[in-house]
């Protein structure tokens, strides 16, 4: 079986748009605000409706990410989180979820320090299905390309509004899973609205992308009306990180940090549903 017909981000994908539908993709911070709560986390954000869980491996230099994701990710760090806790916490959602898709974002530093096809390996023996490496470059890709494709593991590199129409092509091309659409300049965060550079950045990549390639857009989503915008632009899918940070920030020591996670991401799916 081949790795578009494998791997459970493509299977969901393919789900997914059979019924009409676009995914939501969500984002959590490993071991924030602590490794018992990461996973209670996810588990509400998946009952609420999210199709593909993100994991970020806490780094100490998150350059991609804004403040909200770079002082969980401090906080992570210093609560004596590390990539070795945050597979163990992916073997963990993967046993409760065992069709779930679940991605790992972090820096190329993480799996270079333990040796990319070691780390890969592991990774995928716990249950991720693949990688989004910010600072990984396509120019510098070709071992990582060449590992992930032989493990069957998804590799989804970034485009941002400023992307050259060749270049668009050739990270297409080194993604699989779905490629990654910054949709504003700068780092990840929570924003009020979204400037038109944005909304014609995602039409023009999916058109050059066309049907059978996955778009999913990030980076400042944190409204349905955002979702649905997104969609409407054209977007596969949508992935959701600061908003969702903030949520368990706001209700750290609070019982109902999950039940509100849970209606979150149920008030997130909702576009994803009616938007085709």
């Amino acid at each position: 079986m081949s790795f578009e017909e494998n791997n459970r981000i493509n299977k969901k994908f393919t789900d997914l748009k059979s019924r009409g539908e676009s995914a939501l993709i969500c984002y959590v911070v490993g071991g924030y605000p602590d490794f018992s709560h990461s996973e209670k986390i996810i588990s509400a954000l998946v009952s609420g409706g999210a199709d593909i869980i993100e994991i970020g491996i806490p780094f100490s230099d998150p350059i991609a990410d804004g403040p909200t994701i770079q002082d969980a990710s401090f906080k992570a760090l210093t609560k004596g989180m590390t990539p070795d806790k945050c597979l163990l916490l992916t073997a963990k959602i993967r046993k409760k979820f065992p069709n779930l898709p679940i991605i790992a974002m972090t820096y190329s530093n993480i799996p270079f320090k333990k040796g990319f096809k070691e780390f890969m390996c592991r990774a995928k023996i716990t249950g991720i299905d693949g990688f989004i490496l910010p600072d990984m470059s396509i120019e510098e890709s070709e071992d990582y390309v060449k590992f992930a494709k032989e493990l069957g593991l998804a590799t989804v590199f970034l485009v941002s509004p400023n992307t050259t129409r060749d270049r668009i092509k050739k990270i297409i091309k080194h993604s699989s899973g779905f490629v990654y659409v910054v949709s504003v300049f700068g780092t990840t965060g929570v924003r009020s609205s979204f400037a038109k550079y944005s909304i014609t950045s995602i039409r023009n990549i999916k058109t050059i992308a066309g049907p059978t390639a996955n778009v999913a857009v990030g980076f400042g989503i944190s409204t349905s009306l955002h979702v649905k915008q997104m969609i409407d632009a054209g977007a596969d899918a949508v992935i959701v990180g600061s908003a969702i940070i903030e949520k368990i920030k706001q209700d750290i020591s609070s019982d109902n940090m999950e039940r509100k996670l849970k209606l979150y991401a149920t008030t997130m799916k909702r576009p994803c549903r009616q938007s085709h």
